[in-house]
């Protein structure tokens, strides 16, 4: 079934086409690798301080292997022939529910906006997230059916990440910065490599940091740094002879 974007639907067309709560939200696969939850975790609860300061209204996105789907599905059993569900990834300017309901999935036909930025997590050898296929690889509909701006593929084992920016319509593979991140722009946020624990694993995590090159932390790290801060308060006014707890 050929292609089907926004700008060729007519609006009668689209209102008899299914939504979201009419396609399959999944299509039976497990998680690929135990390091996958954590990493998705890690990623948002970093950087929703930011979004909620970008969108004080609460009109924004997040998803996790979440289809989006691109076309109706080819054969209708077949989910995975309309849609493609990245890892992780961030749509703007759209609520979070659809009248009151969770969403299930996101039908571009119906929606006013696409993601931002969408990431994978490598499980093999990464031949699947760079596959340029015309209609058929993940690469080809997230750069040409989709056209999502910014693209990452995550290589855990390799401890690196590719970020891709869509320029004139194609791919363009970004260049690091000067301290090895991925300046995404709209978001006032960079992306790249950090080696520590999160979850009680020991990995080279995929990570933010702010334009200035500072960690994004997460809130259990915001909460330690705010404990720091008080000991060390603490033990100042002890040295000045005065009891904290007064």
């Amino acid at each position: 079934m050929s292609q089907i974007s926004q700008t060729e639907l007519k609006p009668n067309l689209a209102d008899h086409l299914p939504d979201h709560s009419q396609l399959p939200d999944e299509d039976g696969s497990f998680v690929k690798n135990y390091q996958e939850p954590p990493q998705g975790d890690l990623l948002t609860d970093c950087i929703t301080p930011i979004l909620k300061q970008l969108h004080p209204d609460g009109n924004y996105c997040i998803g996790r292997d979440c289809g989006i789907y691109w076309r109706l599905p080819d054969p209708p059993e077949a989910p995975e022939k309309g849609a493609e569900a990245p890892d992780w990834f961030y749509i703007p300017n759209i609520p979070p529910t659809i009248n009151g309901k969770v969403r299930r999935s996101f039908v571009l036909w119906q929606e006013t906006a696409i993601p931002l930025i969408a990431l994978e997590f490598v499980s093999g050898n990464g031949s699947e997230e760079r596959d340029q296929t015309p209609v058929k690889g993940k690469f080809w509909v997230y750069e040409r059916a989709i056209q999502i701006p910014f693209y990452g593929i995550y290589e855990v084992k390799k401890a690196q990440v590719e970020v891709y920016q869509l320029l004139n319509g194609r791919y363009q593979k970004m260049i690091p910065n000067d301290r090895g991140h991925y300046p995404i722009e709209p978001l006032k946020v960079e992306l790249g490599i950090w080696r520590g624990e999160y979850q009680n694993q020991q990995f080279p995590w995929l990570r933010w940091w702010d334009a200035e090159g500072n960690l994004l932390l997460t809130s259990q790290e915001q909460i330690e740094r705010e404990r720091q801060r008080g000991d060390r308060l603490a033990a100042q006014l002890r040295a000045l002879g005065i009891d904290p707890e007064a």
